[in-house]
């Protein structure tokens, strides 16, 4: 069973506290497996690539086969049913409409001193995103991580994506091929992040690495930051569900459940000021996992982290949400709009008891890479942005360094750095002389 938890009782803070800091990410300690797998491929490339895929994925590959070829992708997206394929194709117009809207704008202004200033936006040159393989191959996640990299101008965007036991997912094949990728490797893990941070005599070096993965994915992007950007280093999924008691509670057992069966280390939460409401949804969630396929899964996820919390009120449960900082938050009131003023710390928002977080998954529009583990509290999902750098601009003319060139003057001589002042008085010398 969930925790049960109630605002009004004396030991709520505590207990609350405690749930907070649950540790769901995997306990095993990978990190320095993932060193030496970087350091193998950084040292020996390809050959360390292919010997890894065939210990880890069991299959044999060579330096020509590390990528599919162009007919390999066509005959497996050719075994694509129109039905997939129209429901796929929907989804990446929806996905593309949407962060279109995100790109920002170049901008420059000439201040009253004679100074222009501005910004531009460039994209990175190359990108690599992971896409897990085997059980969760999932082509929503190739639409959600390439889409964005192309609207943002990205000119050469690669996908790892392991196939273990040469297996492949046609679907995820054609999802690169809407989102407009380049090349596609059939290698995944740790040697997979490290092939495209250092690059191999195969497999260019990309600038940004983005996409999900299991813990050794996870500790490589960490040890590869900084060679290349990265977006966020995902735990385990997480919805928060806040209900006023008006939606059917079987809806909100299949929401609940719908992220609980990602993964054992799941986390699945309601809150709400409705106790009645919370029994019947939790009644729901037994019954529904009585014959959910994915019922192990789920009901360990469920038993393990899931959470059941009574409030005095709606505004309780917005301030208890905003501490859980979920990545996904569903607001099944009657007044969402209003109640989503007082959230500041969510991933994604979903208004109303007819917008289930699924829908975000696959066909919304906004993404579905999004922060976890209370990320939210400073972070974003990802956009455009990520794939984007701003360099700033500044043009002084004469006028301009006159009027505020003996400020830097001063700053630089108040911080010891001789040259940086000699700069700009040089200048200033030949203005006056």
């Amino acid at each position: 069973m969930p925790t049960f938890l109630d605002t009004a009782a004396p030991d709520f803070d505590a207990r609350f506290s405690a749930l907070l800091g649950q540790k769901r990410e995997e306990a095993e300690d990978v990190d320095h497996a993932v060193a030496a797998i970087i350091a193998d491929v950084r040292s020996r490339g390809d050959a360390a690539v292919i010997e890894l895929t065939a210990r880890f994925d069991r299959l044999t590959l060579t330096a020509e086969t590390l990528a599919f070829s162009p007919a390999e992708i066509a005959a497996e997206i050719a075994k694509v049913t129109p039905e997939d394929r129209a429901a796929l194709e929907l989804a990446a117009d929806r996905i593309r409409a949407y962060h279109l809207r995100q790109m920002p704008e170049d901008a420059s202004w000439q201040e009253p001193t004679g100074a222009t200033l501005g910004w531009r936006w460039t994209p990175v040159s190359a990108a690599g995103l992971y896409v897990p393989g085997g059980l969760a191959s999932y082509p929503s996640s190739v639409l959600m991580n390439a889409i964005p990299a192309k609207v943002a101008g990205v000119k050469r965007l690669a996908v790892a994506c392991p196939t273990p036991g040469g297996v492949v997912n046609p679907l995820v094949l054609l999802a690169a091929e809407l989102a407009g990728v380049d090349v596609i490797y059939r290698i995944g893990g740790a040697q997979a992040i490290a092939a495209l941070a250092y690059g191999t005599a195969t497999i260019p070096a990309v600038d940004k690495i983005t996409g999900p993965g299991n813990a050794y994915v996870a500790a490589a992007k960490r040890r590869v930051f900084g060679r290349v950007g990265i977006d966020m280093i995902a735990g385990p999924s997480e919805i928060l569900v806040i209900s006023d008691g008006s939606a059917d509670p079987d809806w909100l057992a299949l929401d609940l459940l719908s992220q609980a069966e990602h993964d054992q280390s799941a986390q699945s939460i309601l809150i709400t000021p409705d106790a009645a409401h919370a029994r019947a949804v939790t009644a729901a969630v037994e019954k529904r996992l009585e014959t959910l396929e994915r019922r192990e899964i789920a009901g360990a996820s469920w038993r393990d982290f899931g959470a059941v919390i009574v409030t005095r009120d709606l505004h309780e449960a917005a301030a208890l949400s905003n501490r859980v900082a979920p990545e996904h938050l569903e607001l099944c009131v009657e007044d969402p709009e209003a109640l989503s003023l007082e959230i500041t710390h969510a991933g994604a928002i979903f208004l109303g008891a007819w917008t289930p977080e699924a829908i975000g998954d696959y066909v919304g529009g906004p993404n579905h890479v999004l922060p976890t583990a209370r990320s939210a509290r400073f972070s974003s999902g990802l956009s455009v942005m990520e794939f984007l750098k701003r360099t700033t601009l500044a043009k002084m003319t004469p006028e301009a360094l006159r009027a505020i060139g003996p400020a830097a003057e001063r700053l630089a001589i108040s911080e010891s750095l001789e040259a940086h002042g000699l700069s700009v008085r040089a200048r200033l010398d030949r203005l006056n002389g």
